[in-house]
């Protein structure tokens, strides 16, 4: 029998808000959307002024939407 950790390993990362390392947008933040076959998350192309924002984004309805269309094209991709 296998452990939690085991189970956890073909599960995809949910997606998360980081602080944006593109200089031209310093100071704010961005979600990031792990893909399948990918080595880096997929950017949600929007900028956040606080973490906060940009974490409630990802649970309304807009967000969730933009999170489901960047992985079934990602689907389509392979």
């Amino acid at each position: 029998m296998g452990s939690m950790k085991d189970k956890r390993k073909g599960q995809l990362q949910p997606p998360y808000a980081a602080e944006t390392k593109d200089v031209r947008f310093a100071g704010t933040f961005e979600v990031l959307v792990p893909v399948p076959e990918r080595n880096k998350p997929q950017r949600v192309p929007l900028q956040f002024p606080t973490l906060s924002a940009a974490e409630n984004w990802m649970h309304t309805p807009d967000g969730k939407d933009m999170i489901a269309e960047i992985l079934e094209e990602a689907k389509k991709g392979n």
